[in-house]
């Protein structure tokens, strides 16, 4: 069963990995693609052939992580790589796409994720495998000239790993707040949602089904009280509401705890 500490793991894992698949194939196709990490209550649609690799991590951990992309997603980023139309993906197709993501598994291994400790990865093309009860990450990209959709399957040695290393990182760093070690670089460019809060206030049905334009609604913060700015449900700042170039802005004068409290937790 997945704790807090092993889905933030699971999480910091795939975007490491995320970044290294997006550095290798905009190596080879000379544009960007960015990947970024998606729910996993939110798995992108699945069309056509997956096309399957096993990653073998050995040193500071240890285990096996699934990747699976789509067969017609695969052939519209090779011909794009290629500058050529490709309709069907022969062996050569595939060994090249065998090189770009043995390219991002080297490049995942140099990351830093398991800090000082040494990784080594091996990549290999398997098929026909199914992942029921597995772990699974989605990734998701999109790009003017392509659209890639990957799902990271975690076994369960992988997963016990990931836990270890990031507790013992944890154990061994803590400053005097107490925060985990995590690598935060590693996830930087990750965008997250965030929302301002002027105040809030609780109605009966009869009343919200007598809202017409116009009406009023009396919140529960007087103006002088500041606002307040969430992150996934969770506090994270308070200040004063100010426009910028015409747009709502928020002046931070609070932040109840340290941000990256806030986020690891």
């Amino acid at each position: 069963m997945e704790n807090k500490l092993t889905k933030n793991g699971l999480r910091i894992f795939a975007a490491a990995f995320a970044q290294s698949l997006s550095a290798s194939l905009a190596e080879a196709s000379g544009s960007k693609l960015p990947l970024e990490v998606v729910d996993q209550g939110t798995n992108p649609t699945n069309d056509g052939t997956p096309i399957q690799f096993k990653l073998t991590v050995e040193g500071a951990l240890r285990g096996e992580c699934f990747v699976e992309f789509y067969e017609p997603q695969v052939a519209a980023l090779l011909s794009m790589i290629m500058q050529q139309p490709i309709t069907a993906l022969d062996n050569n197709h595939l060994a090249l796409f065998t090189r770009l993501v043995a390219a991002a598994a080297e490049g995942f291994c140099k990351s830093g994720f398991a800090g000082d400790g040494e990784l080594k990865g091996g990549i290999e093309r398997v098929s026909g495998l199914a992942f029921g009860g597995m772990s699974v990450v989605p990734l998701v990209a999109s790009e003017p000239k392509a659209e890639l959709q990957v799902l990271l399957f975690f076994s369960p040695g992988l997963l016990e790993s990931v836990t270890r290393v990031l507790d013992k990182n944890a154990e061994e760093t803590a400053g005097e707040r107490g925060l985990p070690a995590y690598n935060l670089n590693l996830v930087m460019d990750v965008e997250l949602n965030v929302s301002l809060r002027f105040g809030q206030r609780q109605l009966p049905l009869s009343e919200i089904l007598e809202l017409s334009s116009g009406s009023i609604v009396e919140l529960d913060r007087t103006v002088n009280e500041p606002v307040e700015l969430y992150l996934d449900g969770k506090l994270i700042a308070r200040g004063e509401a100010v426009i910028v170039d015409g747009n709502y802005g928020l002046r931070v004068t609070e932040i109840p705890q340290p941000l990256t409290s806030q986020f690891l937790n």
